[in-house]
């Protein structure tokens, strides 16, 4: 198992490798989640264990705690975008192209020709295609549109060495008894709702009924609609959100694949099984400059432990066909160019009744 770069405690491990997910969705939740440890042998109170994830969010270790909200099922749409910046005008590219408020991440990776890779999300699918006409005509750059086809898993866990270290913990069958809906458009409240919990949960021993103050709404409500959406998949979990930089988790590669359409959804679920595998999609090809149509996505906290997982990949993958050295490729992220986040507020707006 991984050893952490940073100073982590017992206890501090207890909680990256249990609360990944399947945190408790109850009026206090800390005293389950507490009590959960302390059955794993973890000794900590609800007031130790909220006070606890209040620091390692304090200093970075977490990028936040609370739901994960799924922008997919929120509104709107997102897709992945490459295209070629030429070395000698990179950061002028660059720049024109974080300008965009469309623009939420954008990459440096390593690729001879397709080095700069971003992602757009707008509230209206028929918008990508007009930014990316504007970023074409401002950077005299072609873009290469490379929206996702299926996604067969999304889900980093970044486990370490110390208690639960198979993230195995669960507590999300707690709480009240509700019944996942049909309905995709959003109300208004449930709109503001997830605009408030989109940056992550208060950390307090009552961060739910913190949220119902802060809308006017009551607790059972607030506790309800947020298990609900997680049955729902508008939020894909609920729990701590690790920085896997400061776990040490440095190494991000990107692997792509040109695997035959007739078994690339045969192929999918076994990729996606592998427990370091972190975002695995299909998404399409691009004749004479992309010939791949499968993501996957690992990290590493070394470019040898990436290039051994990157490994394993193959193998799987030769397990269902000849795997030669032209059908694949890996590209590590060299620079963070943007890093925003998706901006769920326009997308929430157009989805709402």
């Amino acid at each position: 198992m991984i050893q952490a770069d940073a100073d982590l405690s017992r206890l501090d491990r207890a909680i990256v490798n249990a609360f990944q997910g399947g945190f408790p969705v109850v009026e206090r939740p800390f005293e389950p989640a507490a009590a959960a440890l302390r059955e794993r042998g973890v000794d900590v109170t609800a007031t130790e264990l909220c006070e606890r994830v209040r620091t390692l969010d304090d200093e970075g270790t977490l990028s936040r705690f609370g739901a994960l909200v799924n922008a997919e099922e929120i509104g709107g749409t997102a897709t992945l975008v490459a295209m070629h910046a030429p070395p000698e005008r990179f950061d002028e590219v660059a720049d024109q192209v974080n300008a965009h408020r469309e623009v939420a991440h954008n990459y440096e990776r390593e690729h001879p020709h397709l080095n700069m890779w971003f992602v757009v999300s707008v509230a209206e699918e028929s918008r990508v295609d007009d930014v990316l006409g504007e970023i074409e005509a401002e950077t005299g750059q072609q873009t290469y549109n490379m929206p996702k086809l299926h996604e067969f898993h999304v889900g980093a866990k970044f486990l370490l060495d110390g208690p639960i270290s198979d993230g195995d913990l669960d507590l999300s069958h707690l709480g009240p008894d509700v019944e996942p809906s049909d309905e995709r458009m959003l109300t208004p409240d449930e709109r503001d709702l997830v605009l408030e919990i989109q940056g992550g949960l208060p950390i307090t021993e009552t961060p739910y009924a913190d949220v119902a103050d802060a809308l006017g709404q009551d607790t059972a409500w607030v506790v309800e609609t947020i298990k609900r959406f997680n049955l729902e998949g508008k939020v894909r979990r609920v729990g701590v959100i690790p920085n896997h930089y400061a776990l040490g988790y440095s190494e991000n590669g990107m692997t792509v694949w040109n695997v035959p359409d007739d078994i690339v959804m045969e192929v999918g679920p076994e990729i996606a099984a592998l427990d370091f595998v972190t975002h695995c999609y299909r998404r399409p090809r691009h004749e004479g400059v992309w010939p791949y149509n499968f993501f996957a996505m690992t990290h590493g906290r070394s470019k040898e432990e990436s290039d051994a997982r990157i490994e394993r990949v193959r193998e799987v993958m030769s397990d269902y066909w000849d795997v030669a050295d032209d059908d694949w490729d890996s590209l590590f992220s060299t620079r963070i160019l943007k890093k925003t986040g998706i901006r769920l507020d326009e997308r929430a707006d157009a989805n709402t009744e």
